[in-house]
């Protein structure tokens, strides 16, 4: 009889263990789902529409995303003062520089830039003529306290 008591709670135990690990598998696959989701909202690479825009205009995505990506690093190569689109002056001796880009969608660029201590964010308007000749307007900036 101790036996069957023993095998009984054991069986209960492992019952109870199944189906915790089963829920938690299922809110683990939940929040990878959610997570997955994320990341691919507000990118210019997974928005079929915005990369339709610029297919229709005679454009490579495979080319075109780098093309706007160099010529905002590029603009990290200047010899004056303050950086060509970057609103806000170095404070700590060192050039602000545009270090991470994220193309929204086929209107809308983020960036981040830096001096190394100062950095901050800023939205950014894009557009492309006819002749490839890509400019940039800001739509709103904000600079972060260190």
């Amino acid at each position: 009889m101790n036996s069957k008591n023993i095998i009984e709670n054991y069986d209960a135990q492992l019952t109870s263990y199944k189906e915790t690990h089963t829920q938690l598998r299922d809110s683990i696959r939940a929040l990878e789902d959610e997570k997955v989701e994320d990341l691919y909202t507000f990118r210019f690479d997974t928005n079929d529409e915005a990369m339709t825009y610029w297919e229709n205009r005679g454009f490579r995505i495979s080319e075109f995303i780098p093309l706007i990506e160099d010529g905002l690093i590029s603009l990290n190569a200047y010899d004056t003062e303050d950086h060509p689109l970057v609103p806000f002056a170095s404070m700590s001796g060192e050039k602000m520089r545009i270090d991470q880009i994220r193309m929204l969608n086929h209107k809308w660029i983020i960036i981040n830039f830096t001096d190394g201590k100062y950095s901050g964010e800023m939205l950014l308007a894009y557009d492309m003529d006819d002749k490839g000749n890509v400019t940039f307007s800001e739509l709103g900036s904000l600079l972060y306290q260190p």
